[in-house]
């Protein structure tokens, strides 16, 4: 038997899903002792729940038992850690996050001990509502939301033109799940889509092209500040900049810069430097952003994605197969 411990919140009959998986498997799944969710496909849970010492005893007894791993304890560095120290025989976890690799890096395992273990990611479930709140801020801008809704509050009644998206041209930066999706959408748009990934493609070529950017990179010792200053200056004057990648990514000071003198039309985030935005942000000021806090990956179908993506690498394991989504541990994505 394959001992399986679900450590994050789902729904019981997602659970029963997973125990129809392979009579060889033994899910041990007990909802008292998780942090309850606040909203569904909460992964993390209500931050003021707290085991009493009879619950954290027995939380611990059962991830000793784990061979196998649903979600991080918590979604906390240090709780991986612990979960990795507490379960000897721990040998594959499935993470619920599509950049669960940051949070195992800053975990601080030994190399043996990240080795040890097959790590997986959630990546490509989020596909689908990244992609279309991708296509939304493209649109928000290219429509004029910021002008309507001022006129709207302003009772003002004036006519004027509006762009459009077909035949301009989009270029995606990070053509894994996400950007392809995103691309696919894009065409469905009748935009001319280009793109770059990690080693693939010239940024620097393409940028002075684009109407509309969206960044769907993680984040790695390349890809930080990639957009910096002299990249962003380099976009097409008016160009609309979406970012469901990693804040890092950024320069964000460079970007309110060229926010704010008009040098971009809008920018629509999803991620930043630091989250939460503090609240001395310029961003939270400008007209010519939308603000996301790190949720346009939610949806309501979202556990039920992870659990068949789970189930699935369940199988693979089991039939000693390649897993989906694993996290490389030398980039930690």
């Amino acid at each position: 038997m394959v001992t399986v411990v679900v450590a994050t919140p789902i729904e019981p009959e997602l659970a029963e899903r997973l125990r129809a998986v392979d009579e060889r498997l033994e899910v041990l799944f007990e909802p008292a002792l998780l942090p309850p969710a606040r909203y569904p496909s909460d992964h993390v849970g209500d931050p003021a729940f707290e085991r009493t010492p009879e619950q954290q005893a027995r939380f611990t007894e059962l991830v000793a038992r784990a061979e196998v791993l649903f979600g991080y304890p918590r979604e906390e560095p240090a709780q991986i850690a612990w979960a990795v120290r507490t379960a000897p025989s721990l040998r594959f976890v499935q993470a619920v996050f599509a950049g669960a690799g940051q949070q195992l890096a800053a975990a601080g395992l030994a190399h043996e001990e990240l080795d040890r273990i097959a790590w997986t990611s959630s990546s490509g479930i989020h596909a689908t509502p990244l992609a279309e709140w991708s296509l939304f801020g493209i649109l928000a801008f290219t429509k004029e939301l910021p002008r309507l809704s001022a006129d709207k509050a302003a009772r003002r009644w004036n006519h004027y033109p509006l762009d459009e998206l077909r035949g301009t041209t989009l270029l995606v930066a990070g053509l894994g799940e996400i950007g392809r999706e995103v691309a696919r959408l894009g065409r469905a748009f009748g935009m001319r889509v280009v793109s770059t990934t990690r080693t693939e493609g010239n940024l620097d070529e393409l940028l002075p092209q684009a109407d509309s950017v969206v960044i769907t990179l993680p984040l790695t010792d390349e890809t930080h500040a990639l957009f910096d200053r002299r990249r962003i200056r380099s976009m097409r004057r008016g160009a609309i900049l979406v970012n469901v990648g990693r804040g890092p990514v950024v320069d964000e000071d460079a970007l309110v810069d060229a926010l704010r003198d008009g040098h971009l039309r809008g920018a629509a985030l999803d991620v930043y430097v630091e989250e939460p935005l503090p609240p001395d942000s310029p961003l939270w000021e400008l007209d010519n952003v939308i603000l996301s806090p790190h949720t346009a990956a939610f949806s309501t179908h979202e556990n039920e994605r992870i659990v068949e993506l789970f189930a699935d690498n369940l199988r693979r394991y089991l039939d000693g197969r390649e897993l989906r989504s694993r996290i490389r541990t030398d980039l930690f994505y």
